[in-house]
């Protein structure tokens, strides 16, 4: 079986999602045969990549971005001549117009343009809307990275329960080969004295922050003098 990946995220300036999608994409090459598992639209992720920019270069880039806006044109016919070989196609969220020949599939983060949709801009929030129309509702199986995704989902979408499956994000092995020497330098950099508690994620309205911090205020002084 031949699996194609939307793999256009790693074109975009991204941090959650870009490094998902690059990690999973690399330990699914090392599973399968060579060729079972391609990235779409004909790219080679390595793992020395930037947050801030494109895997492919400024040309590389322009040329793939102008692809896919050409495949999401409705008043053009798609490029399926142009599209992946395969028997299973894994959308991202950049796609509008996924391929008809394969069976589709892509993943759920979260539901929040629904759930809260004043978090986020209203440009997001139509993007979205139409990629539930034109993939997830489409879609032969989707995966959600937490129950709590998958049931909202099902929820918001009125999807069948059994089309939904939970698969959570890896952890990249670099995220765990860190010496006691780096970790020094780390702390020393950043004022680190004495034991901290870790926030991982964006600054943003629909990270609940805000509730986070309420929470960290209510603890007892001794408690939080201690961190």
């Amino acid at each position: 079986m031949r699996i194609a990946i939307d793999a256009i995220p790693l074109l975009l300036r991204s941090a959650g999602v870009k490094t998902y999608l690059l990690n999973w994409l690399i330990h699914m090459r090392r599973l399968c045969a060579p060729d079972e598992v391609l990235a779409w639209p004909f790219l080679d992720p390595r793992e020395d990549f930037s947050h801030e920019r494109s895997v492919a270069g400024r040309w590389g880039t322009l040329s793939r971005l102008a692809l896919l806006h050409w495949n999401n044109c409705r008043f053009v016919p798609p490029l399926y001549g142009l599209g992946p070989r395969a028997q299973v196609f894994h959308a991202s969220h950049q796609m509008r117009r996924p391929p008809k020949r394969c069976k589709l599939t892509a993943t759920i983060y979260d539901m929040t343009c629904w759930l809260a949709p004043e978090t986020h801009h209203p440009a997001n929030v139509r993007a979205l809307h139409r990629f539930a129309e034109n993939v997830m509702l489409r879609a032969d199986g989707l995966i959600a990275i937490s129950e709590s995704s998958r049931q909202d989902a099902i929820r918001i979408l009125n999807l069948k329960p059994d089309k939904v499956v939970v698969i959570y994000p890896g952890v990249a092995a670099a995220y765990f080969d860190v010496t006691a020497e780096q970790a020094a330098q780390a702390a020393l950099k950043y004022g680190l004295r004495k034991p901290y508690v870790l926030f991982v994620g964006t600054i943003e309205p629909r990270k609940n922050v805000d509730t986070l911090l309420d929470a960290w205020g209510r603890l007892p002084g001794d408690l939080r003098g201690d961190y």
